[in-house]
């Protein structure tokens, strides 16, 4: 199957103590799945450990459903539970292949909304740590993409067009954050349900 390195600027793998620090570049036969026209590779490698395609979901906006960006979310093992997801202690990608041109503006807004519906509770605790993401947006283009890695006792790895802008600390950011997709008020139902598996309509 197809595979996808990943690399992350950690010193030394120091991260990956439950994973396995080996070599990245992994060889493979072409094999992917496609939602409206974007195609995702079935498998990725992230230092060492296989994460395999869960899903992809289409996220659309306003009355009109305007197409914003395509969603693959890639976990160890494949499952249509996202209770598990949110709680495990397993790495977590989840990428945004954008197919529609998108303000720092109306990201940094996105990103709040989602925040406040998946996390209302804690939001005191976690305003910083979405300001210092919100501080990294800028404003994409259909054909760029937005990559966020989970790492187990660390928090999310933030990448665009596969460059590494930062980590933002915390295990209870990165259930909060994933839970805006796989939580019970994702930004359109479609969205979770393909992420989980379902159909990418």
């Amino acid at each position: 199957m197809s595979t996808r390195a990943r690399t992350a600027s950690l010193p030394a793998c120091a991260w990956a103590a439950p994973l396995v620090c080996l070599g990245m570049a992994v060889a493979g036969t072409a094999a992917a799945r496609d939602c409206d026209g974007v195609s995702f590779p079935e498998q990725i490698q992230v230092h060492g450990e296989t994460l395999t395609l869960n899903g992809l979901g289409l996220r659309k906006a306003t009355i009109f459903g305007i197409k914003v960006y395509v969603g693959a979310l890639y976990v160890p093992h494949r499952t249509a539970d996202a209770a598990a997801i949110l709680s495990s202690q397993q790495p977590a990608e989840v990428e945004l292949r954008f197919v529609f041109h998108v303000t720092a503006g109306q990201l940094r807004d996105a990103w709040q909304e989602g925040f406040e519906k998946s996390a209302a509770g804690e939001l005191p605790r976690l305003q910083s740590r979405i300001a210092q993401l919100n501080g990294w947006m800028k404003s994409v283009g259909s054909g760029q993409s937005m990559t966020f890695l989970r790492i187990p006792g660390v928090g999310i790895q933030y990448s665009v067009d596969g460059a590494v802008q930062g980590i933002i600390s915390g295990d209870d950011f990165a259930r909060a954050f994933l839970a805006i997709w796989l939580g019970p008020a994702p930004p359109n139902p479609e969205l979770r349900a393909g992420l989980l598996g379902g159909e990418c309509r």
